[in-house]
């Protein structure tokens, strides 16, 4: 095993126990709600973006204990996201981790409001978390800030305006990616940093250092679409070329798109030199993320 095999299993064995106890038992007249909203967060994932909190408060010198509250949140934030993505209305998709997507289980509607509650918990869990207080308000105005409409919802909303537009430009294309994706990573480590005890300084080095490996993920992502396997995929492949979504592959083609990412991958590397030793399992990850096969 590894080393970064050997940190994902640790930031498991305290993300799961957490992210479980931040949700509401299913009992009761609202079982049903709080049923849904467990189906997406319990059901599996590669936990990615607590994965690069966790990493990056271990880089400036903390320890895990201290991440999770902002761990949990992350990964409430994204799955709300996904399940909202996953509706009619947006990207329409039937399959999410291998699975049934949620609003195919619950129904649109039940799929909307477990959404939405599982991006205002997210809040919930970083506003009762122990410790610094003006700690805790930064983490909460950075995940505010790369959630919403400066930063993934702004993303996703252009992304749905330029759906099926043959005048997509690369400067639009990366503010999308930028936003819908590269946000909430770029906040991924910079939660965790402040999490660690990092100055304001280091958490910007840190956001920047999410952001790009961000944008990567996500040309890695359309990549796959175009090249991946929907058995490992766990959901269906081919779809953003079919529905005329602008990516990376349609615009620069596979080649070029691989060679950009790849140089996003260099700079964040750099940047994560000014960490030493201690910032390894960052690179790690990083690098393992963007050359992922699902």
């Amino acid at each position: 095993m590894d080393t970064l095999e050997r940190a994902l299993e640790a930031y498991a064995a305290v993300l799961e126990p957490a992210l479980g106890a931040s949700l509401p038992e299913p009992i009761g007249q609202l079982a049903r709600l709080h049923e849904a909203m467990r189906y997406s967060v319990m059901g599996g994932g590669k936990r990615i973006r607590p994965a690069f909190c966790f990493a990056a408060c271990e880089a400036v010198g903390g320890d895990l204990p201290q991440a999770v509250p902002a761990a949990v949140a992350l990964e409430l934030v994204h799955t709300y996201s996904l399940v909202h993505d996953d509706l009619p209305c947006m990207d329409d998709d039937d399959l999410r981790r291998g699975r049934p997507t949620n609003h195919k289980v619950y129904g649109d509607a039940l799929a909307v409001l477990a959404g939405d509650a599982l991006l205002t918990r997210a809040f919930g869990v970083l506003a009762g978390a122990d410790g610094d207080s003006s700690r805790r308000v930064a983490q909460i105005t950075a995940l505010a800030e790369a959630a919403g409409s400066l930063g993934m919802v702004g993303g996703q909303a252009l992304d749905l305006f330029a759906e099926g537009s043959e005048g997509v430009d690369l400067p639009t294309l990366q503010y999308i990616h930028t936003h819908k994706t590269g946000a909430l990573f770029g906040a991924s480590c910079r939660l965790g940093g402040l999490a660690g005890g990092v100055d304001a300084d280091g958490a910007e080095r840190l956001a920047r250092f999410g952001a790009l490996i961000g944008l990567a993920f996500q040309i890695a992502d359309d990549l796959l679409d175009e090249t991946g396997d929907p058995a490992e995929l766990g959901k269906a492949a081919g779809k953003d070329r079919s529905r005329g979504k602008a990516t990376y592959p349609r615009l620069l083609g596979l080649d070029e798109s691989r060679r950009r990412m790849e140089e996003l991958d260099r700079k964040a590397e750099e940047i994560a030199t000014d960490f030493g030793p201690r910032a390894e399992t960052l690179v790690r990850l990083a690098r393992f993320v963007i050359r992922r096969n699902r």
